[in-house]
């Protein structure tokens, strides 16, 4: 009876080489491949506006539309866009055209000290304000649909509250609403963002924007991979082997990364409002979140809203974004929960062209 270390030591010279032999079609793989190879965002669109160093686009048809009203996306200022057009066989903006929905994308740019002092009111009062006169103007229309995601959701939902009279739609995705919600969850682990926040003393949070005008790119990368530590330990040496030789999956590896080192700095007054009113304070949720002098009122969104998460969300707990739900005034209110994590929404296999989808159906239902 052979012994099962014999057994293992038998096929160890067999296994040996099939890895050498991965690992050499693997390296021919890498060899052939440029930056420019990695393409991430590459989805047609035409620039429609700049204002100061934020851009409005509009991304080109490729179906005759079957929803009018058109949708602007608004992305966090913590990460790019491009995730929403990181992949063309799982992008949400690809998926979205193909659909039917007349696309539009503000890109924030890549703050830096000189933007230290804009706050959320200006991102939300003056940045996506004229962006959606630019698109009625456009297009003829006098409401938008606002798609916000995560940071960007937040905005839109302050946006929504402010100037209902320029919504016709509010679709988020894994948008935070109530910043404590998570305190209670048995799953802790979806909720260590918060937690490392909410602990962090405001008076250093005051000197890092005080001394550095942002708060870094590279710092805020550094936390999000200190929140998932045996996948940052382990990617490049165990599931880079695995699909090094096959380049469809070793591509989608690499714009990944493109993505992920490409996080722009956060500006830094709104950076203080971001961490220490809403992560620390809560303040939407308690009614005292004020932008431009004026308080946020979550009931005063009587349009139709469309709130998308994900079930395994670790940076924003399902339940920071299902709080949304009693707190609106609109009636037409719809949930839908996504078996996915917070990036994986928009590029795992088992999300993928579900959100687009889903955002389609139900603006169809509602473009009357």
């Amino acid at each position: 009876m052979t012994e099962p270390r014999e057994t293992a030591f038998n096929s160890f010279p067999k296994d040996f080489a099939e890895n050498v032999g991965k690992f050499h079609k693997g390296a021919d793989v890498l060899a052939g491949i440029r930056d420019a190879d990695v393409d991430v965002g590459a989805t047609p669109k035409t620039l429609v506006m700049r204002r100061d160093k934020v851009e409005l686009f509009r991304y080109e048809p490729t179906v005759k539309r079957t929803v009018e009203t058109p949708v602007l996306i608004v992305y966090s200022l913590v990460g790019r866009y491009t995730i929403a057009d990181l992949q063309s066989d799982r992008s949400l903006v690809r998926n979205l055209l193909a659909e039917g929905i007349d696309v539009w994308l503000i890109d924030w740019g890549k703050p830096g000290r000189a933007e230290r002092w804009l706050t959320m009111d200006d991102y939300v009062d003056d940045y996506i304000h004229e962006a959606v006169h630019r698109i009625c103007r456009e297009t003829g229309h006098d409401k938008v649909t606002l798609h916000g995601i995560c940071q960007g959701g937040f905005f839109a939902t302050c946006y929504a509250a402010l100037h209902p009279e320029k919504v016709k739609n509010l679709v988020l995705t894994i948008t935070p609403i109530d910043f404590h919600a998570d305190i209670d969850d048995p799953a802790a682990h979806q909720g260590l963002l918060n937690i490392w926040t909410r602990s962090l003393a405001p008076e250093d949070i005051d000197r890092m924007v005080d001394a550095l005008g942002v708060i870094p790119g590279e710092f805020m990368s550094s936390i999000f991979s200190l929140m998932k530590p045996m996948y940052s330990l382990t990617k490049y040496n165990v599931e880079l082997f695995d699909i090094i030789d096959n380049k469809d999956r070793l591509m989608n590896f690499l714009r990944m990364e493109k993505w992920l080192a490409d996080r722009p700095d956060h500006p830094g007054a709104a950076g203080r409002q971001w961490l220490k009113e809403l992560y620390q304070e809560n303040r939407l949720v308690e009614g005292r979140f004020e932008l431009s002098g004026r308080i946020v009122d979550l009931r005063a969104i009587d349009v139709p809203v469309l709130n998308i998460y994900a079930l395994n969300d670790h940076i924003i707990p399902p339940a920071c974004s299902k709080a949304l739900g009693g707190k609106i005034g609109s009636t037409d209110y719809t949930e839908i929960p996504l078996p996915s994590g917070h990036v994986g929404l928009f590029v795992s296999s088992e999300s993928e062209g579900k959100p687009a989808k889903t955002i389609a159906e139900w603006l169809q239902a509602r473009d009357g």
